[in-house]
């Protein structure tokens, strides 16, 4: 069994420095969470980027891109909202949801819908 460091004459160890040298970084109880033990290496914690908070490692997610041409068989002056296109079965329901929709209009349309969804130029 090892000897337990830092726990007084009874760890079998000795003194009052208990195995640990007499003065350092080392020898006190906590450690800097930045040491790594040499100077010429960067930490990986000073690596990262600046991001506070909660989701720093997670992707920033994009809304569900809609081309305008797979609406073209929805009926003129017809509410196009998120509900319908669930209905429609041109975006999931938990894709939806958690990302959001966006229509694109990159082919030509010329029929009059009411968009309650966020669209492009």
């Amino acid at each position: 069994m090892s000897k337990r460091l830092g726990r007084g004459y009874g760890s079998g160890k000795g003194g009052h420095t208990s195995g640990r040298g007499q003065k350092g970084q080392k020898s006190r109880t906590d450690i800097h969470i930045l040491f790594q033990g040499l100077k010429v290496k960067k930490s990986t914690l000073k690596r990262l980027p600046l991001l506070r908070g909660r989701g720093k490692f997670s992707a920033k997610s994009k809304p569900v891109e809609i081309d305008i041409h797979k609406l073209k068989d929805l009926k003129k002056g017809e509410k196009v909202n998120v509900e319908l296109l669930i209905k429609k079965s041109l975006v999931t329901k938990k894709d939806a949801i958690s990302y959001g929709v966006k229509i694109l209009g990159t082919s030509d349309f010329k029929k009059d819908l009411v968009f309650e969804v966020p669209v492009s130029k």
